[in-house]
């Protein structure tokens, strides 16, 4: 059956958009899933952001020691780079909603084999301003988010976390502005909700995780017991 779809509706590269043979991993043409690279350890155990070597455990990096985020671990599935960034482009800008069928099962295996174990906990997208969701259409975070709700312990609520301040893309930011652009750029419609309770909280991509931190942030003051986050991808320092 699967030959026959593939003859009738050839797959697609995420990145390249270029017809291919069926079988890649992740949606991946050969040519751009050679140029893929996932995250993996050694790593740190608290951001995610992998070490160059290092022992296969996990440590934590100079980062978050010196500024511990406000969330309790994070992990991605993608270093964004080359083909990965431009699926995400094309998932984002480009109207392909339809990737987050592909990429959205990929986190919920993550997370299953990352996450401990979790009862009455919370699954939260990131969300976008309500402008930016009428611009483009979908909420990619929800899109991929939905993929986790049938994990055990996890129910999604994609209503409490909200995003009241319209903020400059981050996109268009430096470091040091990006921590700058989400200060109270979000809330809690019910900070009670979260109270005593775990978070899993979902985005496509993390760069300096300041977006990560500052949920992070409003989820651990409303008094959320721990905040994990699982992104798509992020980027290397």
């Amino acid at each position: 059956m699967r030959a026959w779809i593939d003859i009738l509706f050839p797959p697609r590269c995420a990145a390249c958009g270029g017809i291919f043979a069926g079988g890649s991993d992740g949606g991946f043409c050969p040519e751009c899933l050679e140029r893929v690279r996932t995250v993996h350890a050694p790593l740190c155990r608290v951001c995610g952001l992998p070490f160059e070597t290092g022992p296969p455990g996990e440590g934590v990096c100079e980062a978050c020691l010196r500024n511990p985020p406000a969330y309790t671990e994070s992990r991605a599935l993608y270093v964004y780079e080359g083909p990965v960034l431009e699926a995400v482009h094309r998932f984002k800008y480009g109207g392909r909603a339809h990737l987050a069928d592909l990429f959205g099962p990929l986190l919920a295996e993550l997370a299953a084999g990352w996450l401990p174990e979790l009862e009455d906990a919370i699954l939260m997208p990131v969300p976008l301003h309500p402008r930016r969701l009428r611009q483009r259409g979908f909420n990619q975070s929800l899109l991929l988010a939905r993929h986790l709700a049938g994990l055990p312990g996890l129910s999604l609520d994609f209503l409490s976390l909200q995003r009241p301040r319209d903020t400059i893309p981050q996109a268009s930011l430096g470091r040091e502005e990006r921590k700058r652009n989400v200060v109270r750029a979000f809330a809690l419609k019910n900070p009670a909700v979260v109270e005593g309770r775990d978070v899993l909280l979902v985005d496509d991509v993390a760069t300096t995780g300041s977006t990560l931190h500052a949920c992070g942030t409003v989820l651990a003051r409303a008094g959320a017991r721990r905040v994990f986050c699982l992104v798509l991808a992020r980027a290397l320092a």
